[in-house]
């Protein structure tokens, strides 16, 4: 089968290549997670907005250190509800999976966060849009506990 670019993203000086099938990143082992919030930040980053909230993974604690924390990534529903919550359809469903963002269909209503059962859309308040996630894998690579993996559906 022969791949068809999608889309590209600009990451730190590389390009990273997004084909038209959906590689989700998963949490494979969230009691390895220490809370360095390395992942989210990393996120950020890969969207190119500032701070914490801008990021599509949401690390939260159990109730102190010793109880743990959670892990929460999109996970590329098929039928996503955050695109079905969009009123101008700005959040394109991809095969297999997920949604791309469409920003200058994008309002900014917020519904799509609203929408979304994991939690798993950030905001980026300077463009007053969401953050989705692309599944570019970056947050699973930057994990030194490896908590979460890319993987190919």
């Amino acid at each position: 089968m022969k791949k068809q670019k999608y889309f590209f993203f600009h990451l730190q000086f590389k390009i990273i290549t997004c084909y038209n099938f959906i590689m989700p990143v998963f949490v494979k082992d969230s009691d390895k997670c220490v809370g360095c919030l390395i992942c989210m930040f990393t996120c950020a980053q890969a969207h190119q907005a500032a701070g914490l909230e801008s990021s599509c993974i949401k690390v939260r604690s159990q109730g102190g250190i010793s109880r743990g924390f959670s892990v929460w990534v999109c996970r590329g529903c098929e039928d996503p509800p955050c695109a079905r919550a969009c009123p101008e359809d700005a959040l394109i469903v991809r095969k297999g999976g997920g949604v791309l963002l469409k920003e200058e269909r994008c309002t900014g209503c917020g519904y799509c966060v609203k929408a979304c059962i994991l939690d798993a859309i950030g905001w980026n308040n300077e463009k007053n849009k969401p953050v989705i996630c692309i599944q570019c894998g970056e947050c699973a690579k930057s994990c030194p506990y490896k908590v979460m993996e890319f993987v190919r559906k």
